[in-house]
């Protein structure tokens, strides 16, 4: 897979029209102009990084990024995913929260590089006069705009749907045309949004723009990770908070972390996922996906710092100086079986029981589910309780 592959490969769900499109201007000499667009309703979190990331590997191809900062359209409201009208921003509160994105964004992208322009959709929208918004209008018909998931889960819980909300994805396809683009990137959650300015650019300058929809960072619950949901790492996070934050995060996430979130190599990210908890411990794996984000937004010995802060505080907390050791010859081994060969466990069904209560950990990770298996390659800490500790590790090594 060579770079261009991995770019329209990785984190990516969709490209409209299609790939080859894409695909076929990435492999010429021609440059494009594409954006992002950002409303500055709260602080920026690591979900954002998905698509930064990705609109940095373009601008590490030589094509024009705009950041677009959507301090008008931040005020409507974006109604994606809201089964409720949003509490609509003054514009003083628009400012605040957007008054450290750029610095926020410097983490990921080359703030300093030509390349790189912010722009502010308020510059353009709050000029239009009733004329223009009539005309753009036109480019749309109530079918288009009604058909939005959440407007029809609110037409049939029989909640209000606010004129300003139906024009929100108009204002937003408008700073396409304004902007005259060739390209936009976002999550999926906005495809509606970005498709909106991929009709308008049509309608307007019979021009194709593309629509590149990246991935979600999404929890086991399908929910996104963002400040709403109370799941998430913000931007802005002190490394030893970002390192704590996502080692919190659920064992499912460990994979699509790594892949939307870090550099590292996809084919050793699939490797990675076959070997999880039979030969290697969730806990190793979700260290190594907070290392390579703290080290991506402040440095390698930041990322170094806050894994031996949190080693030192979540893993060694109250153990005790002394702890016993056993060898058990297999490379891992049942949780039930592992607990009756410490000894720490009778039988089967005690085991089970102190399994049930929330009564066992290993390396600090509390343990729920009877049949896990426990990788061996490295040294473990069984705990059981808050007194019974036990290093364990296979026999077969050293």
């Amino acid at each position: 897979m060579d770079k261009i592959d991995e770019i329209l490969t990785r984190a990516i769900e969709k490209i409209y029209p299609n790939r080859e499109a894409l695909e076929s201007i990435l492999r010429s000499d021609k440059k494009i102009r594409i954006y992002s667009g950002i409303d500055p309703t709260g602080a920026l979190h690591i979900g954002h990084m998905v698509f930064l990331r990705k609109l940095r590997d373009f601008q590490k191809l030589g094509h024009e990024i705009i950041i677009l900062i959507g301090d008008f359209t931040a005020r409507i409201g974006d109604p994606t995913d809201k089964l409720a009208t949003r509490k609509q921003l003054s514009q003083e509160e628009v400012e605040n929260n957007a008054k450290n994105y750029k610095n926020l964004i410097g983490k990921i992208l080359d703030i300093d590089h030509a390349n790189l322009r912010f722009l502010y959709n308020e510059e353009w929208s709050n000029k239009l006069k009733p004329v223009d918004l009539l005309e753009i209008a036109s480019r749309f018909t109530v079918q288009q705009l009604i058909e939005r998931d959440m407007f029809q889960a609110r037409l049939k819980a029989g909640r209000e749907i606010y004129l300003h909300e139906f024009l929100y994805p108009v204002f937003q396809a408008y700073d396409s045309v304004t902007m005259d683009v060739d390209m936009e990137i976002g999550g999926n959650d906005q495809t509606f949004n970005m498709l909106a300015g991929r009709t308008l650019m049509k309608k307007v300058k019979n021009k194709e723009k593309i629509v590149l929809v990246t991935k979600l960072l999404v929890g086991p619950t399908g929910k996104k990770m963002s400040k709403t949901e109370g799941t998430t790492v913000m931007l802005e996070d002190s490394p030893t908070d970002i390192f704590g934050k996502i080692m919190a995060f659920p064992d499912e996430l460990i994979v699509v972390g790594l892949e939307l979130l870090t550099d590292k190599d996809q084919v050793k990210i699939n490797e990675l996922k076959k070997k999880l908890n039979n030969d290697i411990n969730p806990k190793d794996a979700k260290a190594e996906l907070a290392y390579e984000v703290v080290k991506q937004l402040y440095s390698d010995s930041e990322a170094s710092n806050a894994r031996e802060s949190f080693d030192k505080v979540h893993r060694q907390k109250e153990m005790p100086d002394d702890i016993a050791r056993i060898n058990v010859d297999a490379e891992s081994i049942n949780i039930v079986d592992l607990l009756i060969k410490s000894e720490l466990a009778q039988s089967k069904s005690e085991a089970a029981r102190l399994i049930s209560q929330g009564g066992v950990r290993v390396d600090g990770e509390k343990i729920i589910d009877d049949k896990k298996l426990i990788g061996l390659e490295k040294e473990i800490i069984l705990q059981v309780g808050k007194l019974k500790y036990l290093k364990v590790q296979s026999g077969s090594k050293e």
